[in-house]
């Protein structure tokens, strides 16, 4: 057994529960420095919000949390990584032409602001477009694609259809709760790979017409209805007590208002309270407003709370797939 003299090794035999312990007092210096933090493992991310002519004094509160942070790391055997910090201002086109920020100094590194930064798989781009990010994943897919191409004579339809989930599906899927609202244009790409991926389940040409066969044999939603199942599932688990505490608090049922009488139409259809929001572009793709939003348009057997998760699903999938092929289309 070697000995450790400082740091703690990755794949740490404290587990979990004890690492996060263990670094409890990263949030904690955050939240001294007005800045907010959100940690996954080893990496840790720290946000702040403000006009455009704050940013230098935001910026350099940023950098003094930064600095006691990385003193805190030191005192605890722990090593800020500067080689690995990477900052990002987010906003619209025209705020972003207003920032005078160039540059943070972190360690005695300069760090400019960069166009695409990468959180937990996910590329996230200054206009939150996450046009690069769907054009990654989708170059991924299709080598996937290709390679299942050249084994397809082998497979049968079940396991090639197997093969498509794990390889394909999943990919389109992670996080894609993100788009919401995103320009249709930024998800195309990803319509593109589940096409593609049906024809190789079907065996059929790249130029035959998919559509039916992705309605009629394989019962699969189109990219936007994926993306609201996914965040009206989560609404559902966040009434239900299946969710993280953090995402409870933003779902409010109505009946649950004390200053709304309890007796209102929208009381007795079991919707949730949306919360206003001060942007136009932002502020209506954060769960706390899309969840609501959603989750108010859906029927009301759906929203019977005595369902169970798995009838919650099955009824959700029956609206998607409704809302998927026979609705008529929606300006994006």
């Amino acid at each position: 057994m070697s000995l450790v003299l400082c740091g703690v090794p990755k794949g740490s035999v404290l587990g979990p529960i004890l690492f996060l312990l263990y670094c409890a007092d990263v949030t904690n210096i955050a939240e001294r420095h007005g800045v907010t933090a959100h940690s996954y493992a080893d990496d840790t991310q720290l946000y702040v919000h403000c006009k455009t002519q704050q940013c230098a004094t935001e910026a350099s509160r940023l950098t003094r949390c930064i600095s006691e942070l990385d003193s805190w790391m030191t005192s605890n055997r722990l090593r800020l990584n500067s080689d690995k910090t990477q900052f990002i201002w987010v906003g619209s086109r025209q705020q972003l032409a207003n920032v005078s920020v160039s540059e943070i100094i972190v360690n005695g590194h300069r760090i400019t602001p960069s166009p695409i930064v990468t959180c937990l798989g996910v590329d996230i781009d200054a206009e939150l477009t996450f046009a690069s990010h769907v054009k990654r994943v989708a170059a991924r897919c299709f080598y996937q694609l290709r390679q299942l191409w050249s084994i397809r004579p082998a497979l049968s339809a079940d396991n090639a259809r197997m093969l498509v989930h794990a390889l394909i599906a999943s990919r389109v899927d992670y996080c894609n709760g993100i788009l919401y609202q995103a320009a249709a244009v930024h998800l195309r790409p990803f319509q593109s790979v589940l096409n593609a991926a049906a024809r190789l389940v079907v065996k059929k040409r790249k130029r035959d017409s998919i559509i039916p066969t992705l309605r009629d044999n394989l019962h699969w939603l189109m990219v936007r209805q994926r993306i609201e199942f996914k965040i009206c599932l989560l609404v559902y688990k966040c009434l239900h007590h299946l969710s993280a505490p953090y995402l409870e608090s933003m779902i409010t049922p109505v009946s649950a208002v004390s200053t709304r009488r309890r007796h209102l139409r929208s009381a007795g259809l079991g919707d949730v309270v949306v919360p206003r929001t001060r942007t136009v572009g932002f502020g209506p793709r954060s769960f706390s407003v899309a969840g609501p939003s959603l989750w108010n348009t859906l029927p009301i057997d759906t929203k019977v709370a005595s369902l169970t998760v798995s009838t919650f699903r099955n009824q959700l999938k029956t609206e998607m797939f409704l809302r998927s092929y026979f609705a008529p289309a929606q300006p994006s």
